[in-house]
């Protein structure tokens, strides 16, 4: 081998490892911005002003509720506040982790008061959690309402005809690939994952009238099929209770509950932490992980979704 064919080898694996070392402190530094830890006590409360009026924002698709809860507990331990504010921008999300979120709510709402303000999107899901706080807050042109159940499927054994791909499938049980990309679905699973889907809605409907029966226009049948309401219209059905932004209802808050302390809002959020090259791995691992799931998983869970 010449010295200049070993020089070339050497300045690739060089070239190689300096990209490897960039990778990786990119990635570092990346996930290390986004990752919040679980340090939730009264001490690790934070906001951009001190102020007896704790917000907790719910933003994006409820996909888990660990987070949330863990701030809403946050919330209900620190004495210095005296209620608590949900401000909602979410489309909605996964149905079980949303009903942990209204319960939670409805169980601190019963010793420390908590209202919801919405934002440009409270629908489905993100109504739901609303729906659990004694009042709901909305602007004129949030969307909301969406009050129904979704499930998803793809059916793609056309395409894997096209293609020339017999995928296979070993099972246990009638119904275990319910879902299956791999072939059309029958009408008995149809009806299978119907039923399931209007108990759901059910569900849902039942937790919105626990708190709001007495303050809705209309029956659950003309607003609850999964129809779009802007803040306006909600206020007219009743799913509102006022027109109002995040601020301005923080200060009807604070006038009607007469808070003594000086008006002021504090956002709870959790204490980031310097991240270790063992948390980075260990982080990496678990997205490959979610990748690897949402590549075979065979069926979707039930959301709360507005589409």
């Amino acid at each position: 081998m010449s010295r200049e064919r070993s020089k070339g080898i050497v300045g690739i694996f060089a070239l190689i490892t300096v990209l490897f070392v960039v990778f990786m402190v990119f990635a570092f530094f990346t996930i290390s911005s986004l990752r919040n830890t679980s340090d939730l006590s009264a001490k690790a409360l934070r906001g951009d002003e001190d102020g007896p009026i704790g917000v907790i924002t719910i933003d994006g698709a409820i996909m888990e509720s660990k987070k949330v809860v863990q701030l809403l507990h946050a919330a209900e331990e620190e004495e210095s506040i005296k209620a608590i504010l949900i401000r909602v921008d979410s489309p909605g999300g996964a149905v079980a982790p949303t009903q942990e979120i209204y319960e939670e709510i409805r169980r601190i709402d019963a010793k420390k008061p908590v209202f919801s303000s919405f934002g440009s999107i409270a629908a489905s899901g993100g109504y739901y959690i609303g729906a659990a706080t004694r009042k709901i807050y909305a602007n004129a042109g949030s969307l909301t309402g969406s009050i129904g159940v979704i499930m998803q499927f793809a059916d793609l054994s056309e395409l894997f005809a096209f293609a020339k791909f017999k995928p296979g499938v070993i099972k246990a049980g009638k119904y275990k690939d319910i879902g299956s990309p791999n072939r059309p679905m029958t009408e008995e699973e149809k009806m299978i994952l119907t039923k399931s889907l209007a108990v759901t809605h059910k569900q849902f409907i039942n937790d919105i009238l626990k708190t709001r029966e007495d303050r809705l226009t209309k029956k659950p049948e003309e607003f609850a099929q999964g129809q779009i309401f802007n803040g306006e219209e909600a206020l007219e059905i009743g799913l509102v209770d006022e027109l109002a932004g995040m601020w301005e209802a923080g200060r009807r808050i604070h006038k009607d509950l007469k808070i003594k302390e000086k008006f002021g809002l504090r956002f709870i959020k959790s204490k980031k932490k310097r991240m270790s090259l063992s948390d980075l791995l260990q982080d990496g691992e678990e997205t490959l992980s979610h990748i690897k799931e949402s590549m075979v998983r065979k069926s979707g869970p039930a959301f709360l979704l507005p589409w």
